[in-house]
């Protein structure tokens, strides 16, 4: 039984020195960083909107991506766009317009979590409590809805977003960009109702 057991063992050993020296192999493509580790990741760095704060790069690009596509739906709406969204964010304008911008902060902030979490935000900062997207998205729901998507509703804003995502340098023809729109198109079926 010592024999079996010498040998079962030097088996093992012998087989683990194999499979290792095989996962050394420089061969295999370096994994591809998160999203979020893409857009600065956990790199801390003075927040621009809040003096003597630091914020983590990535959450910030993130943020930076959410107002500018809120400023853009905004534009559309204010100009009376075709297509413009604003029947969707109806609620949350009247109180902006109402000078109330509250609701409009936690919209952001929100957005902000969430797609810094659901991207590789690690960090604490980074924790999504919001809704779930389908009750998020549905007016009966959510009073802060104004009205239920299309497909047509969700490419413009799939489209809003492209555009911030521009505007903050990530530029079109960029895996990283690729990558933002799938995460986009991951939330269509939820958000479509």
């Amino acid at each position: 039984m010592k024999k079996f057991s010498k040998l079962a063992l030097s088996a093992l050993v012998f087989g683990a020195i194999v499979f290792t020296s095989c996962s050394d192999d420089d061969s295999s493509p370096p994994a591809t960083p998160s999203i979020y580790e893409r857009l600065g990741g956990t790199t801390m760095v003075a927040d621009p909107d809040n003096p003597g704060q630091m914020i983590e790069q990535g959450r910030l690009s993130y943020r930076k991506v959410v107002n500018t596509t809120v400023g853009l739906i905004v534009a559309d709406v204010q100009a009376g766009a075709s297509g413009n969204l604003g029947a969707h964010f109806a609620p949350v304008l009247t109180e902006v317009g109402a000078g109330n911008t509250t609701n409009l902060a936690i919209l952001v902030d929100n957005l902000t979590d969430f797609f810094s979490f659901n991207t590789g935000g690690t960090n604490a900062v980074n924790t999504y409590s919001g809704l779930d997207m389908v009750t998020a998205h549905n007016p009966a729901l959510n009073p802060r809805m104004g009205t239920t998507s299309t497909n047509a509703n969700y490419t413009k804003f799939v489209g809003y977003v492209g555009a911030a995502a521009n505007q903050n340098g990530v530029a079109s023809n960029t895996q990283l960009y690729t990558d933002i729109v799938a995460v986009l198109e991951s939330l269509r079926d939820p958000i479509v109702q």
